[in-house]
C-alpha cells in the first residue's frame, strides 16, 4: 500500500517536471503568514498582490475551485485557487498534502468570511514523496512521535513551542550572564580522561594518535585549567555525555551551562544565580510556572536549607548513611520529591562531593549547593576545591573506588593536578541543567519533549 502511494506521488512529480521545475533553488516570500493575518484588513483594503510560501496541510478539490490550507513556520492561512488561476490544471493534477507551494495573490475573505489568499498564480517549490499521516494526533504510541520528530513538529504546535522556548532560554541566559561580565568559552568534548562528575562515560578512539578517548561527562576540569591560565569569569554552554539510563528527567546526551567565578564563594554565587533565574523567567514572559499540576512560586527570597536538616526531616532513619555514597540515593528518593518551590540545599557530605571545598568548621561537609525545584535538581554549585594536595587525595580515593568496579567513580587526572599545582584562585562554580530547566518552564513531563531529536532502539531490535 505504501509503495503504491509513493509510486503515485512519483508519477505526479514527473508530470509536473515536464512543465516546470518542482525543486527550484529560490522562492519568493513577502510576509510570514502570521504577520499577514495580524494586519489582514489593511492588506485587504490595499488589494495588493503578495507572495506567501508554505506547506500544503489541507487540499479540498471541488472541481472548478480548490481550497488549500497553507502553513509556514508562523501560522496557517487558506489559499483559494479558481480555474482562471495560472497553472490551475497542473496544480490540480499534481499537488499532494505535504508539498510546498509559492502562491501569488490578493488577500481577501471568502463568502463565509474566512481570511484567504485569492491565488492568481502558484508553483510547486518542493514535492513530498511520502504520504502524510491523516490522524497524527490519534497516535497513542508516544515513541512514534519521537521517531518521526519532524512530523511531530508539523502537527503538534505544543512540541514546536517547547523547542522555540528552549532556544529563547539559552539565548536569554547567555545575555544575562554576559551582562554580569562573564565570557563564554569552549573546551574539548573528546577527552583522554572522563572527569568532573560521577558518571559512566562513552568511549571512543582517536585514530591519528592511537588513543582511547571519552566523550566528556563534564567540561569542569578544562574550565578550571582556564582559571589557572588567568581567566576569571567564564562559562560554557554545551553537550555532555553520560552512558547511563534514560528516564523522565535523565538522558545520556544533555546540555549544561557550566560557570566559574574567581574570588567568589558558593554563598555569593547563590545570590547571583537567584537573580539570573528570576530575570530569565521575567524576560521570556512566563507569568506563572506550572509543573506536574503544581504552581511553582519563583517570588520571594529562596530559602537555604542544610542537606542534613532535610535528611533528618524526611528520612531520619537514614542519618547513619550520611558519610556513605548511599546517602545520595536516599536524598534523591526521599527528600527531593517533597520540594516544590525553589530551595537551595546546602552543605553536602564530602564523600559525595569530590570537587568542592570542605567547610572550615566541619571537614566532613563541603561548601556545595543544589537548587531543587519541583522535585528536580536544576543546578549544582560549589566553592571549588583549589588545594592541589586535597584534590589529589580525593582523586586517589575516587580512582580506588573506580578500580573496585564502580564505573561512575571520578578518575585521577594527573594533567589537571599538575595545572592545579601552579595555583588556582578561590572560585565558585555551578552547572545548570538546560534540559531540566526547559522542562520546568514548559511543563514538559519527559526530557525527550525538550530535546529536538533523541536516539531510540531500532525497531528490528
Amino acid at each position: 500500500m505504501l509503495k503504491d502511494l509513493i509510486e503515485n506521488r512519483l508519477k505526479k512529480l514527473e508530470e509536473y517536471r515536464k512543465k516546470k521545475n518542482p525543486f527550484p533553488a529560490k522562492s519568493r516570500k513577502d510576509f510570514e503568514i502570521k504577520k499577514l493575518l495580524e494586519s489582514f484588513d489593511d492588506f485587504e483594503k490595499k488589494a495588493k498582490p503578495v507572495y506567501i510560501t508554505g506547506r500544503v496541510m489541507g487540499w479540498r478539490d471541488q472541481g472548478g475551485i480548490i481550497f488549500a490550507d497553507i502553513k509556514d513556520g508562523s501560522g496557517k492561512i487558506q489559499a483559494v485557487f479558481e480555474d482562471n488561476t495560472e497553472n490551475f490544471k497542473l496544480l490540480q493534477n499534481t499537488v499532494d498534502l505535504g508539498d510546498f507551494l509559492e502562491i501569488h495573490g490578493v488577500p481577501g475573505k471568502t463568502e463565509r468570511g474566512e481570511m484567504s489568499i485569492m491565488a492568481d498564480s502558484a508553483r510547486m517549490i518542493a514535492k513530498s514523496l511520502r504520504p502524510w499521516p491523516s490522524a497524527w494526533f490519534g497516535i497513542e504510541n508516544i515513541e512514534e512521535r519521537y521517531r518521526r520528530r519532524y512530523l511531530d513538529f508539523v502537527y503538534n504546535e505544543e512540541s514546536k513551542k517547547k523547542i522555540i522556548l528552549r532556544s529563547r532560554v539559552i539565548n536569554e541566559l547567555r545575555k544575562i550572564i554576559e551582562a554580569d561580565g562573564f565570557m563564554e568559552v569552549e573546551t574539548p568534548v573528546i577527552q583522554p580522561i572522563p572527569g568532573g562528575a560521577l558518571a559512566a562515560p562513552f568511549k571512543t578512539h582517536f585514530n591519528t594518535l592511537d588513543l582511547d578517548m571519552y566523550l566528556r561527562i563534564a567540561p569542569e576540569l578544562y574550565l578550571k585549567r582556564l582559571l589557572v591560565g588567568g581567566f576569571e569569569k567564564i562559562f560554557e554552554i554545551g553537550k555532555n555525555f553520560r552512558n547511563e539510563g534514560i528516564d523522565h528527567d535523565h538522558y545520556p546526551e544533555f546540555t549544561m551551562l557550566e560557570l566559574y567565578w574567581t574570588y567568589q564563594d558558593y554563598q555569593g554565587l547563590m545570590d547571583s544565580l537567584e537573580n539570573w533565574l528570576k530575570t530569565l523567567v521575567k524576560n521570556i514572559g512566563i507569568k506563572e510556572v506550572i509543573f506536574e499540576n503544581k504552581k511553582v512560586n519563583f517570588n520571594g527570597k529562596w530559602p537555604r536549607v542544610k542537606y542534613t536538616e532535610l535528611i533528618e526531616k524526611y528520612s531520619p532513619g537514614d542519618m547513619d548513611k550520611i558519610n556513605t555514597l548511599e546517602i545520595d540515593e536516599v536524598f534523591k528518593k526521599k527528600v527531593r520529591p517533597n520540594i516544590n518551590d525553589p530551595v537551595f540545599v546546602v552543605d553536602y557530605p564530602k564523600v559525595i562531593s569530590p570537587l568542592s571545598k570542605v567547610k572550615s568548621e566541619d571537614s566532613t561537609f563541603t561548601e556545595r549547593f543544589q537548587l531543587v525545584v519541583a522535585g528536580t535538581e536544576l543546578v549544582n554549585g560549589f566553592s571549588e576545591l583549589n588545594n592541589p594536595l586535597d584534590q589529589r587525595e580525593r582523586m586517589e580515593k575516587q580512582e580506588a573506588i573506580f578500580r573496585t568496579g564502580n564505573k561512575e567513580a571520578s578518575r585521577l587526572d594527573e594533567d589537571f593536578l599538575e595545572a592545579l599545582e601552579y595555583g588556582m584562585p578561590p572560585t565558585a562554580g555551578l552547572g545548570i541543567g538546560i534540559d531540566r530547566l526547559v522542562m520546568l518552564l514548559t511543563g514538559a513531563h519527559n526530557i525527550k519533549d525538550v530535546i529536538t531529536f533523541t536516539t531510540l532502539k531500532p525497531k528490528d531490535k
